[in-house]
């Protein structure tokens, strides 16, 4: 296979702060074994997160510039709706500072105390703002979505099987949406094909249940479909997406992802009435409906980056350099999720930590230790941060997958760059026996691995 090449040119650097591991096992441990309380100076690769750490482009540095901050009906709102409406086609669009802040005005709209909200697997603020209006979260991903070494073109399907057991469960009048998310985070940054998208919606409809997507990386999805599904390979990216959300009601969008921003989000639906209750909260919370708390130039970049995410040569870009990382380690023994997946890499922590149990969080331990080897910021998807309480016994339990996401920045990091991220994996995989779990020593009440404290194991 011939090189693939970034489709840009690097026209703006920013400095790495080199470090030594002492420093490095001196901040960590002032940080509670927090990687999210380590400041970014202190990192070298930071892959925390794809969320707003996007490099954006010459021409959305230009739409900064452009940005029309009148409060009410600027240009550059109405620039940023026909871009939303362009691909997405729902009627109503919403701007909000950010993805959760639009989850949290569907979910506070939608949802009571005793409903049911499935999805193919929540991500941690879905779960969080839905838990937080009183619904139950329900994941329903496929039998393969819990295997991370078995190879499915579409592993982040929804199992419609049990999504209709489901309804015939609780009843329909207990479910006020379900959502489906593209690509599945939780579950290994995995695609959903498009005949699942029909499938789910053919499900709800003789019910009345709308589908909602979480659109966060909605292109990525998108070039997987063209890539592996039967009937889509000379189809356009735009064209996929349009097909997509032609089968949902409505859509929640961080933007800080496949918009190729630093900020920004927005909420989607075709009904009428319900996105009059939404604008009325957003009043409330984010800001008049034109910018629902953003500036005009968060707008423009917004309305540029929509429109570069579809271009074919950055996406494939995009999927080769995460697959070229993800078969480095592979090759060298390291276990994870199969194949890779569009933003990240997830290692399977408790294939490659087995001798620590999931509550020492073996995914946090393998996470502290990359840091402590090379400087590389990672986060834990594992007990840390879905492990759950009995209701009844108040016992501590694991979350469903220990995994270890390295969450790929889009045009920011070369191929160098993910060569260094490689030999560091590497060099810890072969001396992994000697890694320890750790214990907690305070944790919130929601969303605990943002704050937690931890201390390791002797």
């Amino acid at each position: 296979m011939k090189t693939i090449i970034e489709p840009f040119k690097i026209k703006v650097v920013e400095p790495i702060r080199m470090t030594s591991r002492a420093e490095r096992e001196r901040i960590i441990a002032e940080a509670g074994y927090n990687l999210f309380q380590v400041s970014a100076d202190d990192v070298l690769i930071d892959l925390l997160t794809d969320s707003g750490t996007s490099a954006m482009s010459a021409e959305q540095w230009a739409g900064i510039m452009r940005g029309d901050e009148a409060y009410a009906c600027s240009k550059s709102f109405y620039r940023f709706q026909d871009a939303v409406r362009g691909i997405f086609g729902f009627r109503h669009v919403i701007p909000t500072h950010q993805g959760r802040a639009a989850e949290r005005i569907l979910f506070s709209v939608m949802c009571k105390q005793g409903d049911v909200v499935p999805n193919n697997t929540h991500f941690d603020t879905t779960r969080a703002n839905c838990e937080y209006a009183g619904a139950e979260a329900v994941d329903l991903p496929i039998a393969e979505a819990r295997q991370p070494a078995a190879l499915h073109p579409f592993k982040g399907n929804m199992d419609t099987r049990a999504l209709a057991a489901l309804i015939d469960k609780v009843g329909a009048e207990r479910i006020p949406l379900c959502m489906i998310t593209v690509t599945n985070n939780s579950g290994g940054g995995q695609p959903v094909s498009l005949a699942n998208i029909r499938e789910i919606k053919a499900i709800l409809e003789p019910h009345g249940i709308p589908l909602y997507i979480d659109a966060c990386r909605f292109a990525e999805n998108a070039w997987f479909i063209k890539q592996r599904e039967e009937g889509q390979a000379e189809r356009s990216i735009r064209e996929i997406c349009r097909e997509m959300f032609a089968y949902a009601d409505g859509c929640t969008m961080s933007a800080k992802k496949d918009a190729l921003v630093n900020i920004g989000g927005f909420l989607c639906t075709n009904d009428d009435r319900l996105a009059e209750r939404e604008r009325d909260l957003l009043i409330l919370t984010e800001g008049f409906p034109t910018y629902g708390g953003l500036a005009g130039r968060d707008l423009e970049a917004i309305a540029t980056g929509l429109e570069e995410v579809l271009r074919e040569d950055y996406l494939q870009y995009r999927i080769v350099s995460t697959s070229y990382l993800g078969q480095a380690i592979t090759d060298a023994g390291v276990p994870i999720i199969q194949p890779p997946g569009g933003h990240a890499i997830y290692i399977d922590a408790a294939a490659m930590l087995p001798h620590i149990p999931p509550l020492e969080f073996p995914a946090q331990a393998l996470a502290i230790e990359l840091y402590n080897e090379a400087g590389i910021r990672s986060v834990e998807i594992g007990t840390l941060m879905f492990g759950r309480k009995d209701p009844e016994s108040g016992e501590a339990l694991p979350g469903p997958m220990e995994l270890v996401r390295l969450a790929i920045p889009r045009r920011v990091y070369t191929q160098s760059h993910l060569d260094y991220v490689a030999e560091a994996i590497i060099e810890v995989y072969q001396r992994r026996e000697a890694i320890r779990g750790l214990r907690l020593v305070y944790e919130a009440p929601f969303l605990r691995h943002f704050t937690a404290r931890l201390e390791p194991l002797d």
